[in-house]
């Protein structure tokens, strides 16, 4: 058993290990602002989500709160919460390894550790914590707008499809096309 064990060894994918050793080496996102935003709007039409920052491995992103996003007890309801952690892990992705539509979430994994307010919108701070040649990982912070206490902690894994590693070595648009 411990033989078949080491001779399943992956490699790591060459092209996907040199984009990553030059964009550590620059400091900089495969995919700028304007296009994430751009893919966004195209993908997602109805997104409230505004991209206030992204760099290489991290993104910050905001969503005013309405109506629809309260529960009862005028606080923010969780799927409004997962969804914003979602969409950080998101364009994190793609201002790491350009824009990667087929990226898809494996896992989500929320803490919510106080009420969120219901009249200020809801900021998220992504930060990867490992870009591999099959997923990503990632954690995002929450904070009600104003407040420094974070009202969710999320982990979340995104899985990397062989089609979507091939073309991420390039900044693609977006395809309607299946």
């Amino acid at each position: 058993m411990e033989r078949l064990a080491s001779s399943r060894k992956v490699r790591p994918d060459p092209a996907l290990a040199a984009q990553l050793e030059r964009l550590a080496s620059q400091g900089n996102s495969v995919a700028s602002k304007a296009e994430i935003t751009n893919f966004m709007a195209e993908a997602f039409p109805h997104s409230q989500t505004e991209i206030v920052d992204v760099a290489d491995r991290s993104a910050t992103i905001r969503r005013p709160v309405i109506q629809s996003d309260l529960r009862p007890g005028g606080t923010v309801s969780g799927p409004t919460i997962m969804a914003l952690a979602d969409s950080a892990l998101y364009v994190a992705i793609h201002a790491t390894l350009g824009i990667t539509p087929h990226a898809v979430t494996s896992s989500l994994n929320v803490h919510f550790l106080r009420r969120p307010a219901g009249d200020k919108p809801v900021i998220a701070i992504c930060k990867l914590l490992r870009v591999g040649r099959t997923q990503v990982v990632g954690e995002v912070s929450l904070f009600s707008e104003g407040n420094d206490e974070p009202v969710a902690h999320v982990v979340g894994t995104y899985a990397l499809p062989t089609s979507a590693r091939a073309s991420s070595s390039q900044t693609s648009t977006f395809s309607s096309e299946a």
